[in-house]
Protein backbone atom coordinates (compact mmCIF):
# COMPACT_ATOMS: atom_id res chain seq x y z
CA UNK A 1 0.00 0.00 0.00
CA UNK A 2 1.19 3.56 -0.67
CA UNK A 3 2.86 5.76 1.70
CA UNK A 4 0.48 8.31 1.12
CA UNK A 5 -2.87 8.89 3.54
CA UNK A 6 -5.57 6.80 2.53
CA UNK A 7 -8.28 9.59 1.12
CA UNK A 8 -11.85 9.61 2.37
CA UNK A 9 -15.28 11.38 1.50
CA UNK A 10 -14.63 14.16 3.89
CA UNK A 11 -10.74 14.72 3.86
CA UNK A 12 -8.32 16.39 1.04
CA UNK A 13 -5.47 13.76 -0.53
CA UNK A 14 -2.29 14.17 1.00
CA UNK A 15 -0.48 16.96 -0.03
CA UNK A 16 2.65 15.29 -0.05
CA UNK A 17 1.95 13.77 -3.90
CA UNK A 18 1.97 17.52 -4.58
CA UNK A 19 4.83 19.11 -3.38
CA UNK A 20 8.60 19.63 -4.48
CA UNK A 21 10.60 16.48 -3.81
CA UNK A 22 13.06 18.16 -1.38
CA UNK A 23 9.81 19.34 0.71
CA UNK A 24 9.21 16.06 1.21
CA UNK A 25 12.84 14.64 1.91
CA UNK A 26 12.85 17.18 4.42
CA UNK A 27 9.41 17.68 5.60
CA UNK A 28 9.48 18.71 9.70
CA UNK A 29 13.31 18.70 9.04
CA UNK A 30 14.27 22.24 8.70
CA UNK A 31 16.72 23.90 10.60
CA UNK A 32 16.28 27.73 9.62
CA UNK A 33 14.72 30.31 6.98
CA UNK A 34 15.47 33.76 5.76
CA UNK A 35 14.86 35.82 3.08
CA UNK A 36 17.99 36.32 0.45
CA UNK A 37 16.08 39.77 -1.30
CA UNK A 38 12.38 40.63 -1.43
CA UNK A 39 10.27 37.92 -3.35
CA UNK A 40 12.59 35.16 -2.57
CA UNK A 41 12.73 32.98 0.49
CA UNK A 42 15.50 30.10 1.69
CA UNK A 43 14.57 27.26 3.71
CA UNK A 44 17.57 25.11 4.85
CA UNK A 45 16.79 22.04 6.49
CA UNK A 46 19.44 19.87 9.17
CA UNK A 47 20.55 17.87 6.61
CA UNK A 48 22.47 21.55 4.55
CA UNK A 49 19.72 20.85 1.59
CA UNK A 50 18.62 24.44 0.23
CA UNK A 51 15.02 25.25 -1.26
CA UNK A 52 14.47 28.67 -2.79
CA UNK A 53 10.85 29.54 -3.03
CA UNK A 54 10.22 32.92 -5.54
CA UNK A 55 6.57 34.63 -4.90
CA UNK A 56 4.83 36.57 -8.24
CA UNK A 57 1.55 37.97 -8.40
CA UNK A 58 -0.32 37.27 -11.06
CA UNK A 59 -3.95 39.09 -12.61
CA UNK A 60 -5.96 36.89 -10.29
CA UNK A 61 -8.22 35.48 -12.79
CA UNK A 62 -6.50 32.73 -15.60
CA UNK A 63 -6.79 31.75 -18.76
CA UNK A 64 -4.88 29.40 -20.76
CA UNK A 65 -2.61 31.51 -21.93
CA UNK A 66 -0.88 32.88 -18.68
CA UNK A 67 -1.53 28.57 -17.20
CA UNK A 68 0.39 27.54 -19.50
CA UNK A 69 2.78 30.37 -19.83
CA UNK A 70 3.14 29.72 -15.36
CA UNK A 71 4.02 26.30 -16.07
CA UNK A 72 6.50 26.57 -18.66
CA UNK A 73 8.63 28.88 -17.05
CA UNK A 74 8.14 26.39 -13.84
CA UNK A 75 9.19 23.53 -16.49
CA UNK A 76 12.00 25.49 -17.54
CA UNK A 77 13.75 26.76 -14.29
CA UNK A 78 11.66 24.66 -11.24
CA UNK A 79 11.65 21.21 -12.51
CA UNK A 80 7.94 22.07 -12.75
CA UNK A 81 7.15 22.94 -9.52
CA UNK A 82 4.86 25.81 -8.60
CA UNK A 83 2.18 26.14 -6.15
CA UNK A 84 -0.67 28.96 -5.78
CA UNK A 85 -1.00 30.87 -2.31
CA UNK A 86 -4.59 31.46 -0.82
CA UNK A 87 -3.94 34.81 -1.73
CA UNK A 88 -3.38 34.00 -5.44
CA UNK A 89 0.20 34.80 -5.94
CA UNK A 90 2.18 31.68 -7.49
CA UNK A 91 5.31 30.26 -5.70
CA UNK A 92 7.95 28.53 -8.00
CA UNK A 93 10.47 26.14 -5.59
CA UNK A 94 13.97 25.13 -6.88
CA UNK A 95 16.94 23.92 -5.01
CA UNK A 96 19.37 25.00 -7.61
CA UNK A 97 20.52 28.60 -6.57
CA UNK A 98 21.95 29.52 -9.70
CA UNK A 99 17.93 29.30 -11.43
CA UNK A 100 17.17 32.08 -8.61
CA UNK A 101 18.12 34.97 -10.83
CA UNK A 102 16.80 33.85 -14.25
CA UNK A 103 13.61 33.00 -12.75
CA UNK A 104 12.84 36.04 -11.54
CA UNK A 105 14.13 38.18 -14.85
CA UNK A 106 11.87 35.60 -16.97
CA UNK A 107 8.52 36.55 -14.48
CA UNK A 108 9.31 40.09 -14.42
CA UNK A 109 9.72 40.30 -18.12
CA UNK A 110 6.25 38.10 -18.80
CA UNK A 111 4.65 40.60 -16.42
CA UNK A 112 5.01 38.50 -12.90
CA UNK A 113 5.90 40.99 -10.38
CA UNK A 114 8.06 39.10 -8.01
CA UNK A 115 7.51 40.33 -4.16
CA UNK A 116 5.00 39.91 -1.66
CA UNK A 117 7.40 38.74 1.18
CA UNK A 118 8.39 40.43 4.69
CA UNK A 119 7.49 44.03 5.65
CA UNK A 120 5.63 44.58 1.98
CA UNK A 121 2.05 44.55 0.80
CA UNK A 122 1.03 41.51 -0.08
CA UNK A 123 -1.41 40.04 -2.74
CA UNK A 124 -4.91 41.32 -1.95
CA UNK A 125 -7.30 38.21 -0.41
CA UNK A 126 -10.37 38.44 -1.99
CA UNK A 127 -14.25 36.59 -2.87
CA UNK A 128 -15.17 35.70 -6.28
CA UNK A 129 -16.58 39.07 -8.08
CA UNK A 130 -18.81 38.92 -11.24
CA UNK A 131 -17.12 36.23 -12.87
CA UNK A 132 -17.93 33.19 -10.43
CA UNK A 133 -20.70 34.51 -7.76
CA UNK A 134 -24.07 35.32 -8.39
CA UNK A 135 -24.51 37.72 -5.62
CA UNK A 136 -22.11 40.37 -6.35
CA UNK A 137 -22.24 43.58 -5.30
CA UNK A 138 -19.09 44.39 -6.86
CA UNK A 139 -15.73 42.73 -8.74
CA UNK A 140 -13.82 42.12 -5.77
CA UNK A 141 -10.66 40.54 -8.29
CA UNK A 142 -10.99 43.48 -10.30
CA UNK A 143 -10.90 45.91 -7.98
CA UNK A 144 -7.34 43.88 -6.65
CA UNK A 145 -6.12 43.91 -10.17
CA UNK A 146 -6.82 47.71 -10.22
CA UNK A 147 -5.23 47.87 -6.71
CA UNK A 148 -2.46 45.95 -7.55
CA UNK A 149 -1.38 48.40 -10.56
CA UNK A 150 -1.03 51.29 -7.93
CA UNK A 151 0.65 49.03 -5.19
CA UNK A 152 2.99 47.24 -7.05
CA UNK A 153 6.03 48.86 -6.03
CA UNK A 154 5.24 48.33 -2.24
CA UNK A 155 4.75 44.62 -3.49
CA UNK A 156 7.88 44.70 -5.13
CA UNK A 157 9.90 46.18 -1.53
CA UNK A 158 10.00 45.49 2.01
CA UNK A 159 9.47 49.03 2.95
CA UNK A 160 6.37 49.03 5.78
CA UNK A 161 6.59 49.31 8.99
CA UNK A 162 5.22 45.31 9.35
CA UNK A 163 3.16 43.04 6.57
CA UNK A 164 0.65 44.50 5.87
CA UNK A 165 -2.93 42.38 4.34
CA UNK A 166 -5.66 43.98 2.44
CA UNK A 167 -8.44 42.07 1.59
CA UNK A 168 -11.67 42.77 -0.51
CA UNK A 169 -15.27 41.77 -0.62
CA UNK A 170 -17.74 41.76 -2.97
CA UNK A 171 -21.04 41.10 -0.90
CA UNK A 172 -21.92 41.79 3.03
CA UNK A 173 -22.60 38.51 3.86
CA UNK A 174 -20.63 36.07 2.39
CA UNK A 175 -17.00 36.30 2.18
CA UNK A 176 -14.35 38.66 3.50
CA UNK A 177 -11.90 38.91 6.50
CA UNK A 178 -10.32 40.85 8.51
CA UNK A 179 -7.22 42.73 7.42
CA UNK A 180 -4.91 45.82 7.83
CA UNK A 181 -7.50 47.41 5.07
CA UNK A 182 -10.33 45.79 4.04
CA UNK A 183 -12.67 46.64 1.09
CA UNK A 184 -16.51 46.01 1.55
CA UNK A 185 -18.94 46.80 -0.89
CA UNK A 186 -21.67 48.63 1.19
CA UNK A 187 -25.15 48.73 -0.49
CA UNK A 188 -27.53 51.59 0.84
CA UNK A 189 -30.84 50.73 -0.56
CA UNK A 190 -33.51 47.98 0.46
CA UNK A 191 -33.77 45.28 -2.70
CA UNK A 192 -36.11 46.16 -5.44
CA UNK A 193 -38.89 43.53 -5.73
CA UNK A 194 -40.10 42.13 -9.49
CA UNK A 195 -42.88 41.15 -7.94
CA UNK A 196 -44.01 39.17 -11.31
CA UNK A 197 -41.17 36.68 -11.07
CA UNK A 198 -41.32 35.46 -7.51
CA UNK A 199 -43.45 32.98 -7.08
CA UNK A 200 -41.54 30.99 -10.19
CA UNK A 201 -38.22 32.05 -8.93
CA UNK A 202 -38.20 32.07 -5.40
CA UNK A 203 -38.72 29.50 -2.34
CA UNK A 204 -39.90 32.07 -0.11
CA UNK A 205 -40.08 30.71 3.27
CA UNK A 206 -36.28 29.79 2.88
CA UNK A 207 -35.90 33.80 1.89
CA UNK A 208 -37.80 34.96 4.78
CA UNK A 209 -35.93 32.42 7.32
CA UNK A 210 -32.67 34.04 5.33
CA UNK A 211 -33.12 37.42 6.41
CA UNK A 212 -31.22 38.11 10.07
CA UNK A 213 -33.66 40.96 11.05
CA UNK A 214 -37.17 39.46 9.86
CA UNK A 215 -37.61 42.56 7.51
CA UNK A 216 -39.25 40.24 5.03
CA UNK A 217 -42.56 39.10 4.94
CA UNK A 218 -44.88 36.82 2.58
CA UNK A 219 -47.68 39.39 0.62
CA UNK A 220 -50.09 39.08 -2.10
CA UNK A 221 -49.43 41.35 -5.37
CA UNK A 222 -51.29 41.53 -8.15
CA UNK A 223 -52.87 37.91 -7.09
CA UNK A 224 -49.84 36.26 -6.98
CA UNK A 225 -47.62 34.70 -3.85
CA UNK A 226 -44.80 37.03 -3.53
CA UNK A 227 -42.68 39.00 -0.53
CA UNK A 228 -42.37 42.45 0.85
CA UNK A 229 -39.83 44.24 2.62
CA UNK A 230 -40.50 46.41 6.14
CA UNK A 231 -37.89 48.69 4.77
CA UNK A 232 -37.45 50.37 8.04
CA UNK A 233 -36.02 47.63 9.71
CA UNK A 234 -33.68 46.19 6.46
CA UNK A 235 -30.47 46.70 6.88
CA UNK A 236 -29.59 46.75 3.34
CA UNK A 237 -27.26 43.58 3.95
CA UNK A 238 -27.97 41.35 0.63
CA UNK A 239 -29.02 38.33 2.50
CA UNK A 240 -32.22 37.89 0.53
CA UNK A 241 -30.76 38.42 -2.90
CA UNK A 242 -28.90 34.83 -3.46
CA UNK A 243 -32.01 32.92 -2.91
CA UNK A 244 -34.44 35.20 -4.29
CA UNK A 245 -33.03 37.10 -7.78
CA UNK A 246 -36.17 39.50 -7.94
CA UNK A 247 -34.94 40.71 -4.98
CA UNK A 248 -32.24 42.65 -6.65
CA UNK A 249 -29.97 44.64 -4.23
CA UNK A 250 -27.35 46.08 -6.64
CA UNK A 251 -28.07 49.44 -7.90
CA UNK A 252 -25.48 51.33 -9.94
CA UNK A 253 -26.23 54.56 -7.70
CA UNK A 254 -26.83 53.29 -4.61
CA UNK A 255 -24.15 50.37 -4.18
CA UNK A 256 -20.75 52.08 -2.52
CA UNK A 257 -17.75 51.07 -1.33
CA UNK A 258 -16.53 51.11 2.24
CA UNK A 259 -13.01 50.86 3.78
CA UNK A 260 -12.28 49.32 7.01
CA UNK A 261 -8.92 49.65 8.46
CA UNK A 262 -7.28 47.88 12.13
CA UNK A 263 -8.02 44.18 11.61
CA UNK A 264 -5.54 41.40 11.95
CA UNK A 265 -5.78 37.42 12.53
CA UNK A 266 -2.63 37.17 14.46
CA UNK A 267 -1.60 36.87 17.99
CA UNK A 268 1.53 37.81 17.56
CA UNK A 269 2.66 40.70 19.95
CA UNK A 270 -1.34 41.58 20.36
CA UNK A 271 -4.47 39.77 19.96
CA UNK A 272 -6.44 39.43 16.94
CA UNK A 273 -8.49 42.75 15.94
CA UNK A 274 -11.21 43.57 14.55
CA UNK A 275 -11.16 46.03 11.70
CA UNK A 276 -13.64 49.23 11.88
CA UNK A 277 -14.84 51.62 9.35
CA UNK A 278 -12.87 54.54 8.49
CA UNK A 279 -14.36 55.78 4.63
CA UNK A 280 -18.20 54.82 3.71
CA UNK A 281 -20.06 55.93 0.17
CA UNK A 282 -17.20 55.69 -1.84
CA UNK A 283 -18.11 55.16 -5.65
CA UNK A 284 -17.99 51.70 -6.80
CA UNK A 285 -16.55 52.90 -10.06
CA UNK A 286 -15.58 50.07 -12.10
CA UNK A 287 -13.61 49.19 -13.86
CA UNK A 288 -10.60 51.11 -11.95
CA UNK A 289 -12.00 52.39 -9.25
CA UNK A 290 -9.85 55.57 -8.59
CA UNK A 291 -11.59 56.78 -5.70
CA UNK A 292 -11.01 53.78 -3.33
CA UNK A 293 -7.05 53.58 -4.69
CA UNK A 294 -6.82 57.03 -3.36
CA UNK A 295 -8.11 56.08 0.13
CA UNK A 296 -6.07 53.47 0.06
CA UNK A 297 -2.75 54.89 -0.96
CA UNK A 298 -3.16 57.78 1.35
CA UNK A 299 -3.67 55.10 4.16
CA UNK A 300 -1.00 53.42 3.12
CA UNK A 301 1.64 56.62 2.83
CA UNK A 302 0.38 57.77 6.19
CA UNK A 303 1.20 54.56 8.03
CA UNK A 304 3.92 53.85 6.49
CA UNK A 305 5.58 57.31 7.17
CA UNK A 306 4.18 57.35 11.15
CA UNK A 307 3.86 53.86 12.10
CA UNK A 308 7.10 52.02 14.39
CA UNK A 309 8.75 49.49 13.16
CA UNK A 310 6.86 46.13 13.44
CA UNK A 311 3.63 47.51 14.58
CA UNK A 312 0.47 46.37 12.34
CA UNK A 313 -1.97 48.56 11.18
CA UNK A 314 -4.17 48.66 13.63
CA UNK A 315 -1.42 48.38 16.49
CA UNK A 316 -0.45 51.89 14.80
CA UNK A 317 -3.42 53.32 15.37
CA UNK A 318 -3.81 51.89 18.84
CA UNK A 319 -0.84 54.23 19.69
CA UNK A 320 -2.09 57.20 18.03
CA UNK A 321 -5.65 56.86 18.65
CA UNK A 322 -8.29 57.43 16.08
CA UNK A 323 -8.77 60.84 16.24
CA UNK A 324 -5.49 61.72 15.68
CA UNK A 325 -6.05 58.85 12.53
CA UNK A 326 -8.52 60.74 10.98
CA UNK A 327 -6.57 63.83 11.12
CA UNK A 328 -3.39 62.40 9.57
CA UNK A 329 -5.09 60.65 6.83
CA UNK A 330 -7.75 63.64 6.31
CA UNK A 331 -10.65 61.48 6.01
CA UNK A 332 -14.12 62.66 7.05
CA UNK A 333 -15.08 61.69 10.59
CA UNK A 334 -18.64 60.98 11.76
CA UNK A 335 -20.51 59.38 14.41
CA UNK A 336 -20.83 56.18 12.49
CA UNK A 337 -17.45 55.11 11.58
CA UNK A 338 -15.42 53.88 15.02
CA UNK A 339 -17.37 51.05 17.59
CA UNK A 340 -15.05 50.00 19.72
CA UNK A 341 -17.69 47.47 21.33
CA UNK A 342 -16.83 48.41 24.90
CA UNK A 343 -19.60 46.81 26.19
CA UNK A 344 -19.21 43.22 24.03
CA UNK A 345 -15.65 43.02 25.44
CA UNK A 346 -16.33 39.66 27.56
CA UNK A 347 -17.82 37.84 24.94
CA UNK A 348 -15.96 38.98 21.65
CA UNK A 349 -12.66 38.09 23.19
CA UNK A 350 -10.69 37.32 20.23
CA UNK A 351 -7.54 35.98 21.24
CA UNK A 352 -6.13 33.04 20.62
CA UNK A 353 -4.28 32.71 24.40
CA UNK A 354 -5.66 30.36 27.39
CA UNK A 355 -7.26 32.21 30.39
CA UNK A 356 -7.23 30.37 33.36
Amino acid sequence: MSELRRPNETGVPDSKQFMHPALVRNYGKWAWHDRPQAGVLRHVSESGEAVYTVKAGTQRQMDVFTIRTLCDIADKFCEGHLRFTTRSSVEFMTTDETQVKPLIETLEKAGFPVGGTGNSVGFISHTQGWLHCDIPGTDASGVVKALMDELVDEFKNEDMPNRVKITTSCCQINCGGQGDIAINVQHTKPPVINHALVSGVCERPAVIARCPVAAIRPALVDGKPSLEVDEKKCVCCGACYPPCPPMQINDPVNSKIAIWVGGKHSSTRSKPMFHKLVAAGLPNNAPRWPEVAEVVKKILATYKADARPWERMGEWIERIGWPRFFEMTDLPFTKYHVDTWRGGRANLNASAHLHF
